[in-house]
């Protein structure tokens, strides 16, 4: 592999177009990370509400087997709908960053 001052043209057009490629390159990538994060927040908003479910069923078919399996399905609902807030703010801040071209 050559060195990087030899892979660089001397041009300074050249140079301009180059950064300009590379920081549009860089958008895209910044664009797939919050895509990928928006899409990561999304399955654990999931998880989060297949576990509260799951409370919720044993719960009705065991019956209430102390006070702490109450207090986990309240943790679970919190945990599930802060999950939720967050994937709507991931998403709209996606949204908004594809709208605007970033």
């Amino acid at each position: 592999m050559a060195p990087a001052s030899e892979a660089l043209p001397d041009d300074v057009a050249a140079l301009k177009a180059a950064l300009v490629a590379e920081r549009a390159r860089g958008l895209e990538v910044a664009a797939e990370l919050a895509v990928a994060r928006a899409k990561a927040s999304e399955d654990m908003m999931l998880i989060a509400a297949q576990k509260l479910q799951i409370a919720k069923l044993q719960r009705q078919i065991y019956g209430q087997r102390s006070e702490r399996s109450a207090r986990l399905i309240d943790q679970l609902a919190l945990e599930f709908e802060e999950l939720a807030a967050s994937a709507g703010r991931l998403k709209s801040q996606t949204s908004e960053s594809s709208r605007i071209g970033w």
